[in-house]
């Protein structure tokens, strides 16, 4: 069972990780015209950056482990050393708090008329390519949608097991 409780906890950060992408996404395309926030200069794109978190161990570790489990095999059979019964603590997981503004370049628009233009006519635009969020949208969405599908399969699989 605690396989499946591991499997509902990662897929939850996973959840919540997209959640904060979706919402800096929805941000960035909110002010993609800001020429002026409260710090001074256009708006600056906000990125979510999603890092393995320290505390646990790394996927690469897990995945060479289970692999190595396979490998061990005698007549076709495993040993019975599963990845999950030897290290039934010990998870991968995301930490996604960290939400930093892009250094691109501020976008040049030639437009003489606008109130924050330059001597030359030009305005200085945000950084944000409104196709880009569209598609890190669409990532972020079926990411989404794919976490929630584990929690469901995770939860089938707890009621199957108490039917048994």
């Amino acid at each position: 069972m605690g396989g499946i409780i591991n499997a509902i906890e990662i897929s939850s950060r996973g959840l919540s990780a997209q959640r904060s992408k979706m919402n800096a996404i929805a941000q960035n395309m909110a002010n993609a015209e800001t020429t002026e926030t409260a710090e001074g200069g256009p708006y600056r794109r906000k990125q979510v950056i999603i890092s393995e978190d320290t505390n646990t161990r790394s996927f690469s570790n897990v995945l060479g482990k289970a692999s190595t489990n396979l490998a061990r095999t005698h007549s076709g059979h495993r040993t019975g050393n599963s990845l999950s019964a030897q290290n039934k603590t010990e998870s991968t997981s995301v930490d996604h708090r960290e939400i930093e503004d892009s250094m691109d370049n501020f976008r040049l628009v030639h437009d003489p008329n606008h109130p924050n233009a330059d001597e030359d006519g030009f305005v200085k635009m945000p950084n944000i390519d409104v196709i880009t969020e569209m598609v890190d949208m669409m990532t972020a969405s079926r990411a989404y949608e794919a976490n929630t599908a584990v929690i469901s399969a995770a939860k089938k699989m707890a009621n199957d097991a108490m039917d048994i």
